[in-house]
């Protein structure tokens, strides 16, 4: 009989052990990793130190931490967002130069030949990163505008222009063919994009009528170069000859120039359909977990 009670006390010992055993093993094991085993009060003690700390430096990720709960901004963050603030924030960089990027813009108009959609992805990024569309950094604008002087100066200059007539192509060319058609095409489209293509919420996600404008000269800077550039070598010697062979030299240029221009706006605003997809489905998938 004392052997059994021996045994059946073992048997709750073992029982209790086996519930609580594994608790002590875990905790023994993570002091060993954190503290470097028994090696002393300082060891252990700096192994518990380590655990809180690490704890405490574990990364977390807040979603959507400028809106409140109902997923609007907050007042502060508002603000910041708003088309006065990015404006002045636009303009104000325009007049320091070292705060432009310069080799990000050349890489823009390099890869606006070869490669637009790598462009566009970057304006996505910058709508993931900064919750904008249009361009913060106003380099790009400016390299444009020193190519359509430049452009327009060896334009005149190969049509044998005068000076005042020079400078007359260069006034139409900035404010009629670059500005004055960007700032409708860009209108028309900023209407129909937050209309159509963008769902939305609330006022403060919309498409910036700056991103509007931007995807103009983007696709204006391949048409400036095609149209100012590469057909000023064909321009004497074969365009301006009353020859089939000109007639189709000159209109295959501008069909390229104008099909790019298209092309380029396309993948503009075909950015916002992919972007809005991606939302979606990203909202379905929290939903499902």
């Amino acid at each position: 009989m004392p052997g059994a009670a021996a045994a059946s006390g073992g048997g709750r010992k073992g029982r209790g052990g086996s519930g609580e055993d594994p608790e002590r093993l875990r905790r023994g094991r993570w002091r060993k990793a954190a503290g470097g085993g028994r090696g002393g009060g300082a060891g252990r003690g700096g192994g518990r130190g380590a655990g809180r700390g690490s704890s405490k430096m574990l990364p977390t990720t807040l979603v959507n931490s400028g809106s409140q709960g109902n997923g609007v901004l907050s007042p502060r963050d508002a603000a910041r967002h708003t088309a006065g603030a990015k404006r002045y924030k636009y303009l104000r960089r325009l007049l320091h130069f070292r705060q432009m990027d310069f080799e990000f813009a050349l890489w823009q108009m390099l890869y606006l030949f070869t490669s637009p959609q790598r462009v566009y992805r970057n304006f996505h990024y910058r709508k993931q990163t900064k919750d904008q569309w249009a361009r913060d950094d106003p380099a790009f604008l400016v390299l444009l505008s020193i190519w359509l002087c430049v452009s327009t100066v060896g334009f005149g200059f190969v049509l044998d222009m005068g000076f005042f007539e020079t400078i007359k192509l260069l006034l139409w060319v900035v404010f009629i063919d670059c500005v004055g058609v960007g700032l409708l095409i860009a209108t028309l489209m900023w209407f129909i994009s937050n209309k159509y293509l963008v769902k939305q919420q609330n006022r403060d996600y919309d498409v910036e009528w700056g991103y509007a404008f931007d995807v103009h000269l983007n696709a204006f800077y391949p048409l400036l170069v095609i149209l100012h550039f590469i057909q000023l070598f064909f321009i004497n010697y074969v365009i301006i000859s009353d020859s089939v062979i000109g007639y189709f030299v000159g209109n295959t240029l501008w069909l390229i120039a104008i099909g790019y221009y298209i092309y380029v706006t396309f993948l503009g605003y075909s950015a916002l359909v992919a972007d809005c997809t991606l939302n979606e489905y990203l909202k379905s998938y929290n939903s499902l977990l």
